[in-house]
């Protein structure tokens, strides 16, 4: 198999995995934080996700006779401000601003990434601009991703100025989005001397331990229970959403374009919707399967593969 195709594979699998893995946590998140509190359910899930990625790295190492990574004083500055804004700021905007929306709004409302994520990207030292065939794929996957999650109680459900709780919730989830999106252009423009996973790892485990640390302070310790149904969510967003998925997106941040890795903001609304018509047995109507079809579209528009459009 030659380079470029095993570049492509790598690609076709990481875009699968945040797509679907992390189209999956808004279902999952939601029944989580029912009977987790939010800042504890997040900071044990990345915690315990960047211990398990860390000690695999360490585990493999070893095996080539490798001693454990060892950051430098840069790595250590960038890790440090990863882990802030790319996890405590907005892993914990979103987990606390979910328990008070639908989540099919939070699917929603996580779209404004795409354009940070895009508009962002233009800058920095791998500033890569947006051809006029991603722009018009980011268009046409917002319309998509509109008529699949728009809320049935429309502008109503995001405007609930009687409801401090909805509209706190929705700032919260707004603010999430964009502090990912200034984490992602960051990751995409550092120099660190650390491998995709040791990064992700360690920054997870910075992250996560904010996390736990602002539970604490804010009395959520007290709260913490053992609920098989909570606990089961919290195994499935370490290994799946955590490890796995991070893993992938941060290969995906450096070897692809911003407007290709911002995709995943279209794509998971869809399946977050698909999974409460599954799940929860919500009705999925033809807007939303109209949405379906506009969104594979815009996929295609973005990511269909074209030598111009690779990042180097």
């Amino acid at each position: 198999m030659s380079v470029d195709s095993r570049r492509r594979a790598t690609a076709i699998f990481c875009f699968a995995l945040i797509y679907l893995v992390w189209g999956s946590t808004y279902l999952t998140t939601k029944i989580g934080v029912r009977t987790l509190p939010p800042f504890m359910f997040g900071g044990a899930r990345f915690l315990i996700g960047g211990l398990l990625l860390y000690g695999l790295v360490c585990i493999l190492r070893a095996r080539r006779g490798e001693p454990p990574p060892k950051p430098t004083r840069s790595d250590w500055r960038h890790l440090a401000i990863v882990g802030f804004v790319g996890v405590f700021a907005s892993n914990g905007g979103n987990v606390w601003g979910v328990q008070h929306l639908a989540s099919n709004q939070a699917a929603l409302l996580n779209v404004s990434a795409t354009f940070w994520i895009a508009l962002l990207g233009t800058f920095g030292k791998r500033a890569h601009p947006l051809s006029s065939r991603a722009a018009l794929g980011l268009a046409v996957g917002f319309v998509g991703t509109a008529l699949i999650a728009w809320p049935s109680q429309g502008w109503a459900a995001l405007t609930d100025t009687t409801s401090s709780a909805v509209g706190a919730g929705t700032l919260a989830v707004l603010f999430a989005c964009f502090n990912w999106a200034v984490a992602t252009n960051y990751l995409r423009n550092v120099e660190t001397t650390l491998d995709v996973m040791t990064f992700t790892g360690l920054q997870m485990i910075i992250g996560g331990a904010l996390l736990i640390s602002a539970g604490l302070l804010t009395g959520e310790g007290q709260a913490w229970n053992w609920n098989p149904i909570g606990l089961a969510m919290l195994a499935y967003m370490t290994i799946f959403s955590s490890c796995l998925a991070y893993t992938a997106y941060g290969w995906l941040s450096v070897n692809m374009t911003p407007a290709q890795v911002s995709t995943y903001a279209f794509v998971n609304p869809a399946v977050a919707t698909l999974l409460g018509w599954w799940v929860l047995d919500e009705h999925l109507s033809v807007a939303q399967g109209t949405g379906m079809a506009v969104i594979l579209g815009a996929m295609l528009l973005v990511n269909w593969p074209a030598a111009q459009d690779s990042a180097r």
